[in-house]
């Protein structure tokens, strides 16, 4: 079980990570962003390490907008109502089991504004975060059914991300 939960978490966070890539390679203005923040704070001659990513918003800006464009789980674990519930004008009677679809919560056009597109600049000064507490963006899901693999995912997605911006940017 143990095994299950290390291989479920460095899996997420790879296919996490490149999502990331492949949003920083479509959109070079941000990776160089991302590049120039790196350099004003780390510099070059030593590796990101875990305790500079609170210095580093726009990494973790653009760590959230990947997670919001393509969680890793895009239906969360099924949720099992214990009591007759009503939802936005839904009966949700004793019993059902209910799908949270993380992904279209991700890509509603009531919360986000142009929700397709990949912009981390929305995340900068906000207080939207992924640990359960803002229901229009739980990547990870939410309350007690949250995954347990937040801070190992979070740590790893964030510093292999930081490793990305080394790369030359492409000239499109």
């Amino acid at each position: 079980m143990v095994a299950d939960l290390f291989i479920a978490g460095s899996d997420t966070s790879a296919l996490t990570t490149e999502w990331a890539m492949a949003e920083l390679l479509r959109k070079p203005s941000v990776l160089q962003k991302a590049r120039q923040e790196l350099l004003d704070v780390i510099g070059t001659e030593r590796q990101v390490q875990e305790s500079d990513i609170h210095q580093l918003p726009y990494l973790q800006a653009i760590v959230k907008e990947t997670m919001r464009l393509h969680p890793a789980v895009p239906l969360l674990l099924p949720y099992k109502a214990k009591t007759d519930a009503e939802v936005l004008g839904y009966v949700i009677p004793k019993g059902i089991q209910v799908l949270v679809n993380a992904w279209a919560l991700g890509r509603d056009p009531d919360y986000w504004t142009e929700p397709t597109e990949f912009r981390p600049e929305r995340f900068l000064g906000s207080n939207v975060d992924y640990k359960g507490r803002d229901y229009e963006y739980i990547p990870f899901g939410a309350g007690r059914r949250i995954c347990p693999g937040l801070p190992l995912a979070v740590r790893m997605v964030h510093l292999m991300v930081a490793s990305l911006p080394n790369a030359s940017v492409p000239s499109l």
